[in-house]
């Protein structure tokens, strides 16, 4: 829907934030210490996923040639906007969530899958179930996850797959002749702002959603986030974005409120009051178990079931 660009002037800042921090620490980075650069760096490209998701719910303008150009700079440089795009919109498919055959944003995998591993690759995917482990390899494996599944489409003669990861090499190369070529940004910098970047995005995803025999109670909030709300443009009170996916970030709040969103999650895939709870709990013990509990059958070691009692998910007390 077009709507007025003065309506959404909240994620107009946002833009102008993301790109003009963007253009301003790629000029200054050599006069700002590196260990400064690299956090500020990293920051940068997670909040600009959380713009590119805004984008592709449809804002700022509602009108989608303009808002693609401006999602499609690639600033994180390994993934397409329009192959994002794709993938998120089906993963909005409500009564699909979490299963690993149908939602492309699950970290679930199927018995079937679980089976076929070996001993090895079954403790990546356990580890991966921790924060930590989300942040030391989440990045890693998304990527590669990616570029193999994308280069087997390429292989069989997909051309539009071809075509979109043509135009995407084409404005990565924009992206990195200014950062590198221009401003002289060091590779080794600049890759950190990347894996780093998404590592702080993989946090708002860590624990979003969980198995529920109830569609609409396998979405999780993390509430007493003021920071990492704005980071992530308050998706971490994700159960209002999953009920009203168009709503602009700065009215998920209210929405939250409305419709008591705390209390869904509770009562579903989790509450968890402020992402230091949620790390104290889940740095090192697995959220759950990779295999969907739909799947599971005898491959699932049973200590790392989802939690019992109300919904599958922990409610963190304060």
């Amino acid at each position: 829907m077009r709507r007025p660009w003065t309506r959404e002037w909240p994620t107009w800042l946002v833009v102008i934030a993301v790109y003009g921090g963007y253009v301003a620490l790629t000029w200054f980075h050599a006069a700002i210490p590196w260990y400064v650069a690299v956090p500020l760096g990293a920051l940068l490209i997670g909040w600009h996923s959380s713009l590119q998701h805004e984008i592709i719910h449809g804002h700022p303008t509602g009108r989608r040639e303009l808002d693609t150009a401006l999602g499609a700079i690639p600033l994180s440089i390994w993934l397409p906007y329009v192959l994002y795009r794709t993938s998120h919109l089906r993963h909005h498919r409500n009564r699909h969530l979490t299963c690993p055959i149908e939602d492309p944003e699950s970290y679930y995998v199927t018995a079937a899958t679980w089976n076929r591993l070996s001993p090895g690759a079954r403790g990546v995917l356990i580890a991966h179930r921790t924060l930590l482990g989300r942040l030391l390899l989440g990045p890693a494996l998304a990527m590669a996850g990616t570029w193999v599944s994308q280069a087997r489409r390429i292989a069989a003669g997909d051309r539009a797959s071809l075509r979109m990861w043509a135009v995407h090499l084409v404005l990565v190369a924009l992206v990195l002749g200014w950062a590198i070529g221009v401003a002289g940004v060091p590779v080794w910098m600049y890759a950190a702002w990347v894996y780093l970047g998404l590592s702080l995005t993989l946090v708002r995803s860590f624990a979003e959603h969980r198995p529920h025999p109830a569609s609409d109670q396998r979405t999780a909030v993390v509430d007493r986030a003021p920071l990492f709300g704005l980071l992530f443009l308050h998706n971490n009170l994700h159960v209002a974005h999953h009920a009203r996916p168009g709503l602009p970030w700065y009215r998920l709040p209210e929405l939250a409120r409305t419709m008591d969103a705390r209390g869904i999650a509770a009562r579903g895939a989790g509450l968890y009051h402020g992402y230091a709870k949620l790390a104290a709990r889940h740095l090192l013990r697995p959220l759950d178990h990779p295999v969907h509990p739909a799947q599971a059958g005898s491959a699932v070691t049973t200590d790392l079931r989802p939690t019992p009692g109300k919904g599958t998910g922990p409610s963190v007390a304060a």
